[in-house]
């Protein structure tokens, strides 16, 4: 998928799997009422993060979390315009998000420019109480004064490396590696 031998293995399925459940129970401790919290994951792989918390949080406060996606392709200010193939870009909103607490699921952040993009899109459709920001891997190296409120891990990297990670219902199977150079 990544392409090329992982330069380290960051996070097998396991791991991963109690970093979200951390992530969750700090979500259930700090977001008050959690019945009004809206997950919505950044496509691709944000989006079944989400789910997961969702999930994770159902099963100890018996409750049903809406969870949607955000297709961020339309937003995005590092494409010129004229490159991206014009189409309905998909907000997948289960419910109005005016009101509620919003918690946008990344796999990785970067720069926050996607998570930028993820916001502009998200305030397309309504005004949220708050907007909250969960990523699986922070790897720092912001151009943006972005920051996460619930990290699964903070992994140090030079400019040149890149983190992939890998989702069960996406790539079979569940981890982070990290990889020498650019995505080609």
């Amino acid at each position: 998928m990544q392409g090329g031998m992982p330069k380290a293995q960051l996070m097998a399925g396991d791991a991963m799997n109690r970093a979200l459940i951390r992530m969750a129970h700090e979500m259930m401790e700090q977001l008050d009422p959690i019945q009004e919290v809206v997950f919505v994951g950044i496509r691709r792989r944000g989006v079944p993060l989400a789910q997961r918390l969702a999930d994770i949080i159902a099963r100890y406060e018996d409750v049903a979390l809406p969870v949607g996606e955000v297709d961020i392709a339309m937003y995005r200010d590092d494409r010129d315009p004229s490159e991206v193939r014009i189409s309905v870009q998909e907000k997948n909103l289960p419910v109005d998000v005016t009101g509620k607490i919003v918690v946008l699921v990344d796999d990785v952040l970067h720069t926050g420019r996607t998570v930028r993009a993820a916001m502009d899109a998200i305030l397309d459709q309504g005004r949220p109480a708050k907007i909250r920001l969960a990523v699986l891997i922070d790897r720092g190296h912001r151009e943006l004064p972005i920051r996460p409120d619930y990290v699964g891990k903070n992994v140090p990297t030079a400019q040149s490396e890149r983190v992939g990670v890998q989702v069960a219902e996406i790539d079979g199977g569940d981890g982070v590696a990290l990889y020498d150079g650019r995505r080609k």
